[in-house]
């Protein structure tokens, strides 16, 4: 056990609290865990860890020489980790003080709110398109690793986040089993829950997809199980899905940046691409603001294309009313020339 009112007590406190436990997802939490390992063994000059210091002795001065060990390493600086310790020091002060207010100093109860960090180029995430997708997604069946195939479907086409695929919440009994031929998707991070239409009449939206699917065994409830033996399946680990995907991409030739949330990526980008408005695409995707929803397409060259060309249009249509004023204008004044020259 921690000593109380430590650094490591501090993250103790906030790993067991309801902000801990019911916001951070199961598969984010091996990087908080590393997180809060980076923290607490950082190092002082006296050469004690941090984290066996008090809460009270983390003062706003000793964040801002905190923040600069975490960005140091031997080649260049590692300015995106430095900015993830210290948004988790932020967070995890602010939950752990409103439960323990009277273990933290009252005049400056968060030193890590103000911490300036230096700017960086964020990386933007790689997105795959629809014929890398469905070739993964044919070669996962050839080779046996159908489960595989069906998680990069449903996260490109109905845009679902792979955490949840892999963890089971798509199911079978939400799969054309309505008045309606549907597929639900449920969005467990936002709430959200999306019946996305399979056809229309005798258009099917998704047949190619569907084709993926059709090749599952219904092994229970979730489409995405693995039979452990004869009458029992389980959910894959989501590490055991993320070594099928990279076996599975450097078998089949695709580039290196192929992922599930690429996938995602892809299918978020393609709403773009199909020149959707905001309101159709976030009816598809599920965000709740236009901000999130932006952040996932990818400014891919047919977007921009496709830009170019209406703006193209618009300065065609622009120079042809233009013309075609200066046309009357000349036949009025023309006219006016004519019927003086007659009067006169």
């Amino acid at each position: 056990m921690p000593k109380y009112g430590t650094v490591d007590w501090l993250f103790r406190e906030y790993k067991i609290s309801r902000a801990y436990l019911d916001k951070v997802s199961v598969r984010s939490r091996d990087d908080y865990e590393w997180a809060m390992d980076q923290i607490c063994n950082t190092l002082t000059k006296k050469g004690d860890r941090i984290g066996d210091r008090l809460v009270k002795t983390i003062t706003p001065r000793a964040a801002d020489k905190l923040y600069d060990k975490f960005i140091e390493r031997e080649h260049g600086e590692r300015l995106r980790t430095g900015e993830k310790l210290v948004v988790l020091c932020r967070k995890a002060w602010r939950v752990v003080r409103r439960l323990f207010p009277d273990d933290f100093p009252k005049d400056v109860p968060n030193p890590w709110v103000g911490v300036t960090m230096k700017t960086r180029v964020k990386k933007k995430k790689s997105a795959v398109t629809r014929d890398e997708v469905y070739t993964f997604a044919h070669g996962c069946i050839e080779h046996g690793e159908v489960e595989a195939a069906a998680v990069a479907v449903i996260c490109f086409e109905w845009l679902q986040r792979p955490e949840n695929v892999i963890a089971g919440h798509i199911k079978w009994s939400g799969y054309r089993t309505g008045p309606k031929p549907t597929i639900r998707i449920e969005h467990h991070k936002t709430g959200e829950i999306v019946d996305h239409p399979l056809e229309d009449e005798a258009l099917k939206f998704y047949e190619e997809a569907e084709e993926v699917l059709s090749h599952l065994k219904r092994l229970g409830s979730p489409m995405i199980l693995y039979e452990v033996e004869e009458g029992k399946a389980k959910p894959f680990g989501f590490s055991t899905m993320q070594h099928k995907v990279q076996r599975m991409r450097m078998k089949l030739g695709l580039p290196s940046h192929f992922t599930f949330d690429a996938c995602r990526h892809g299918g978020m980008t393609e709403l773009e691409e199909a020149e959707l408005t905001d309101g159709q695409g976030r009816a598809l995707s599920a965000h709740r603001t236009q901000q999130s929803y932006i952040g996932y397409a990818k400014r891919t060259e047919k977007r921009v294309l496709a830009a170019t060309r209406k703006r193209h249009a618009h300065r065609l249509a622009n120079e042809m009313a233009t013309d075609v004023q200066n046309e009357q204008q000349k036949t009025v004044q023309n006219e006016e020339r004519e019927q003086s020259a007659i009067a006169e």
